[in-house]
């Protein structure tokens, strides 16, 4: 194998890329959005910074745990705190870190895309293979490679959309893979809210799941909420308009938010966080030209998932490659 396309620069695609690159193999990453990052996403709005995606991470096992290290050492990750508030505003002290983004979460994506070749914008419009590799058009180009790494949720959408065949027990594993949405709303308070220590509450319910202040955080200078509704309440209203999705939460949050608001921003999580589920870091389908499909869905969520699926495809195919 010399060289690989990877669509999707969240972190398993990123993962998987650096993987591939630091063995020799010629990578060029795929994405839609302008930014790298995927659910690691931090934005500015008019001064507050937001992680309005995910919001931190933790550790379970020793090779994540190896990884971490090296985004600590690099200066990109650190830890937040090891408890959150409940909603009664009592810090639950449970022992467990759990680590954020230094600048934000998107900071741990761009760290791991420096050197990386690449293309923000380019949204996947073609796929086509024959025995020789893959053809991928994205953002008005056209990119060859001799294996395909496919990171997004929608992937299945993608092979379809595009008349791809997949053999019947890869085909009926992806059918399984399900998400639940979540409706961020990034609020700017016109005073500095009353979330409280360390700057998160773990609600869990409907509609309010979770709020988090950026700025007790640590990535924002600016008073700078993010709330986080529930998967039923999120699918029920992801089409709904941004002003009453606004309001409604607002209202649900009050108590956190305070009195007056000057911006709000809503952002729509389509595929958040992953409830079918495959048993197995990624799903491979034999070549030529080989494919592979990974993420947070495979063998295990959240952010440590993504991170050992991504690598563990890459190795499958630099093991199938002989590298």
């Amino acid at each position: 194998m010399q060289s690989c396309i990877v669509v999707g620069a969240g972190l398993s695609g990123l993962v998987a890329a650096r993987t591939l690159r630091d063995a020799g193999v010629r990578v060029t990453v795929l994405e839609r959005e302008e930014k790298v990052g995927g659910r690691m996403r931090t934005d500015t709005v008019r001064g507050g910074v937001f992680d309005h995606g995910a919001q931190f991470f933790t550790v379970r096992s020793d090779r994540f745990e190896e990884i971490v290290r090296t985004w600590i050492s690099a200066g990109v990750a650190e830890e937040w705190t090891r408890g959150f508030a409940d909603p009664n505003g009592k810090h639950n002290e449970d022992g467990h870190p759990r680590y954020r983004g230094t600048r934000g979460m998107t900071a741990i994506a761009e760290h791991l895309a420096v050197d990386l070749d690449v293309r923000t914008g380019a949204e996947v419009s073609g796929l086509r293979r024959d025995e020789r590799g893959w053809e991928v058009v994205a953002g008005g180009s056209t990119h060859q490679a001799s294996a395909l790494v496919l990171t997004p949720p929608s992937a299945l959408t993608l092979v379809d959309e595009n008349g791809l065949s997949l053999p019947r027990d890869a085909r009926s594993d992806l059918e399984g893979i399900a998400y639940d949405p979540c409706i961020a709303v990034m609020v700017l308070p016109d005073g500095t809210g009353a979330v409280p220590e360390p700057g998160g509450v773990q609600i869990g319910g409907e509609p309010l799941f979770w709020i988090a202040d950026n700025r007790r955080k640590g990535i924002s200078e600016a008073p700078a909420l993010t709330i986080h509704a529930g998967p039923e309440w999120s699918r029920e209203h992801l089409h709904g308009d941004d002003e009453t999705v606004s309001r409604l939460l607002l209202e649900e949050a009050k108590d956190y938010v305070g009195t007056g608001v000057e911006v709000t921003v809503v952002y729509r999580w389509e595929y958040s966080q992953p409830v079918g589920t495959h048993d197995e870091r990624f799903i491979y389908v034999e070549g030529p030209p080989p494919l592979i499909f990974c993420g947070d869905a495979y063998g295990g969520p959240k952010v440590e998932g993504a991170v050992l699926s991504g690598l563990a495809a890459a190795e499958r195919l630099l093991q199938d490659a002989g590298g």
